[in-house]
């Protein structure tokens, strides 16, 4: 069954390779079609991809080969549950190593400039919790980049 709603990611010239990361990349991932451009349009030629249809995690995207006209923006994110520093770990070394850049709080862009927020639930729920628990976890997370586990475990249990 197609979802009758999907997110549409912009792309200039390079969704099909975006959504073969994110398969390689992420569980529940995977690219379902590849449409190419029928004829000659302002942004592609005859036969060049236009749209690719995938998933990341479950949720169904569209990459829209659309030029160069927009770029992505902190304004739209993915945010990843991790249940571990190891998955943690690992998705955001492989956004950040397939040439992504590093930012603060759990955030990091992909090389395509599509922001990603690693975020372990012990750090959500600990936000959840309320009160000086979340105070003490928020406090921890702003000290960071890649968000560390075992210091937000220690900032929820006051040490």
């Amino acid at each position: 069954m197609t979802a009758k709603n999907r997110i549409c990611l912009w792309f200039n010239g390079d969704a099909e390779d975006a959504a073969n990361f994110y398969a390689a990349t992420f569980p529940d991932t995977e690219v379902t079609a590849v449409h190419r451009a029928p004829s000659d349009n302002p942004s592609t030629d005859a036969g060049a991809v236009l749209v690719v249809d995938f998933t990341v995690l479950g949720l169904p995207c569209m990459g829209l080969n659309g030029g160069p006209a927009f770029k992505h923006s902190e304004a739209f994110s993915f945010q990843v549950a991790t249940d571990d520093q190891a998955e943690t770990d690992r998705y955001w070394d492989a956004i950040v190593g397939n040439g992504g850049q590093v930012s603060d709080c759990g955030w990091c862009k992909d090389k395509w400039g599509l922001s990603w927020q690693i975020t372990p639930r012990v750090l959500t729920e600990a936000m959840a919790a309320g009160g000086n628990k979340a105070k003490r976890a928020f406090e921890a997370m702003m000290t960071m980049q890649k968000i560390d586990v075992a210091a937000i475990e220690a900032a929820v249990a006051g040490a």
